[in-house]
């Protein structure tokens, strides 16, 4: 039997939000790729097309390293992870080895009609040559005449935004944890030349360990050269964006400052309700911080959140900063 889910993707068709489906139980997953299993589904990077084209002609109709062609029938398609502006996400279990992914399903019109086919097909090319414990694993990819669907590695907790929603702002323990892991797989991302260009909460997800997987490459850029590209999050943007000045790999390190201050805090450190506003204490770097933050936690902020970016603080150097080094014995239990 077909689930309605499933029968949303192979249709091409919304599904009946009135439907009273309401009773099927998706499969529980209770297991997880692990780095050797994740090998055997590792996508290799194939060929992708010029812009502009509905039909997608990305070439073969999947790419896996295993020589394997993937198609739908190959997974069973559990429950709605999420949905974005161009698909939905969802949870499915490769049925010959019962592994537990995520399926992102992307329509390939609404693709093309919003503009984003390269940003689409960039993703899929930096991600799929990534392996770091704190980068979503991009397993694979196949298309059909409507959609192009990718396999991507399952984030159990889901985005790191809706924890901090519900808890407000994170202890400073699980914060300096988050933090470490996220400047580990920038440094990862800048040996490779890569820049992130939108770090946020919404693009971070948990695993089931409580470690934290950084996804969403589709503003991502190889940094051959300086770009001038405004690109990324309001809260998120660092001056040299924001005054339209070429910008480097160093924007990521702004956006691991505010990160910073926002899992401690609860909010973006320059958020205004008019944009301008916002952007003018983000040029000015007009920093306020709340006296429950701790000096050394605020100390490593105002080093990130420099508005000379060659005055910032290398991320190398992030995990040897005292804040993190006097949190880094408790994180076992920042689960």
């Amino acid at each position: 039997m077909i689930s309605s889910d499933a029968e949303y993707i192979r249709a091409g068709r919304e599904k009946d939000q009135t439907s009273p489906n309401k009773a099927r139980q998706p499969f529980v997953p209770n297991t997880v790729l692990s780095p050797l299993q994740a090998s055997r589904l590792n996508q290799r990077q194939g060929a992708y097309p010029a812009k502009g084209r509905i039909a997608f002609e990305l070439g073969p109709n999947s790419y896996s390293e295993i020589g394997k062609q993937w198609n739908l029938s190959d997974f069973e398609i559990g429950r709605k992870l999420g949905r974005g502006k161009f698909g939905r996400v969802f949870c499915v279990k490769e049925k010959q080895t019962g592994y537990i992914c995520a399926l992102k399903c992307m329509n390939k019109t609404e693709l093309v009609e919003y503009r984003v086919e390269n940003q689409f097909q960039r993703e899929i090319e930096i991600q799929s040559n990534l392996l770091h414990p704190n980068i979503l694993r991009l397993y694979g990819y196949f298309h059909d005449a409507k959609r192009v669907y990718l396999i991507v590695e399952y984030a159990v907790k889901g985005e790191l935004y809706k924890h901090l929603q519900a808890a407000g702002r994170f202890d400073e323990v699980k914060a300096s944890k988050y933090i470490y892991q996220m400047a580990d797989a920038l440094q990862y991302l800048h040996k490779k030349n890569i820049i992130h260009r939108d770090i946020k909460p919404e693009n971070i997800l948990v695993d089931s360990n409580g470690d934290i997987k950084i996804s969403d490459f589709g503003w991502s850029v190889h940094s051959a050269s300086r770009r001038a590209t405004m690109c990324g999050t309001l809260d998120y943007l660092p001056p040299e964006m924001v005054e339209r000045k070429t910008h480097d790999s160093r924007v990521d390190i702004w956006s691991l400052g505010i990160l910073t201050y926002e899992l401690l805090v609860g909010t973006p450190p320059f958020e205004e309700a008019g944009q301008e506003e916002t952007y003018r204490r983000i040029c000015k770097v007009d920093l306020k911080v709340p006296s429950f933050v701790p000096r050394d936690a605020v100390d490593l902020i105002e080093k990130l959140l420099r508005h000379d970016p060659h005055e910032r603080m290398e991320l190398r150097r992030v995990a040897s900063h005292p804040w993190i080094v006097r949190n880094k014995p408790f994180w076992a239990m920042a689960k």
